[in-house]
């Protein structure tokens, strides 16, 4: 074992360690803040199924963003969708035999790769040129876009220009994921990849990349419209009442 693949193993077990710590913190800490006011941004719907099927077109169709920016709704699906190509294709390097539809999502994730690029340089573009963005916008808010710009272009490199051992790659993180580490190959430009990929992983607990998971729980998406039919009482205060 080198010391470079000494190094990544045990960034990698760091960098999942406080990933998957920070989103339980996280979420836990999403579900226990009190709602105490009903407000669904209407027009909403008035029952639980409603609430479903709209919390299921906000994250699969950014049904809000739809609705106030086209251009921007283009450019935040075209990257998220693409992410998520990106993301399934990756399974390839942690499954041994590689699920059938992997395989075949193979080349498509080569363009989930390009779709991914052109998605953040129009998000990123929106900072400089749209005023009021460009106003809000903070060192934070560049960071994460050029975190993500680097991860997908690094690897687009290692496809096009400079080409890495990927059975090596793949060797190496079911390793990790069986608790034997193995060597990486040494490939200055995957050790680049990999360096920015765990420090992504690093940073998204504490970032405002938690608008992921924190979707689910804004009061004004997942409220049913029902203040005139039900009573809505923040679980704090119901308990206040129960001691009068």
């Amino acid at each position: 074992m080198t010391v470079a693949s000494i190094t990544f193993s045990v960034l990698f077990y760091l960098a999942f360690a406080v990933c998957a710590g920070g989103l339980v913190v996280a979420v836990a800490r999403y579900a226990r803040v009190p709602a105490p006011l009903k407000i669904p941004t209407t027009p909403a719907p008035a029952t639980r199924i409603g609430v479903i099927a709209r919390m299921a077109r906000e994250v699969f169709f950014f049904e809000s963003l739809f609705k106030a920016n086209l251009w921007i709704w283009f450019f935040g699906w075209i990257f998220h969708f693409a992410l998520l190509v990106v993301l399934l294709r990756h399974l390839r390097y942690f499954t041994q035999p590689v699920w059938s539809w992997v395989v075949m999502l193979q080349p498509i994730g080569i363009l989930g790769a390009l779709a991914m690029v052109a998605g953040l340089t129009g998000l990123w573009a929106r900072r400089f040129l749209v005023e009021r963005i460009r106003y809000i916008s903070t060192p934070s808010d560049h960071l994460m876009l050029v975190l993500l710009l680097l991860i997908a272009l690094s690897g687009l490199a290692m496809k096009f220009v400079v080409h890495t051992d990927v059975v090596g790659v793949k060797a190496f993180f079911l390793g990790l994921l069986r608790l034997e580490p193995q060597p990486l190959p040494a490939d200055p430009l995957l050790f680049v990849h990999l360096s920015l990929v765990a420090g992504l992983m690093l940073v998204f607990p504490f970032s405002k990349l938690l608008h992921a998971p924190g979707v689910f729980f804004s009061p004004t998406r997942n409220q049913v419209n029902n203040p005139r039919e039900a009573r809505h009482q923040a679980a704090w205060a119901a308990a206040l009442d129960g001691k009068r």
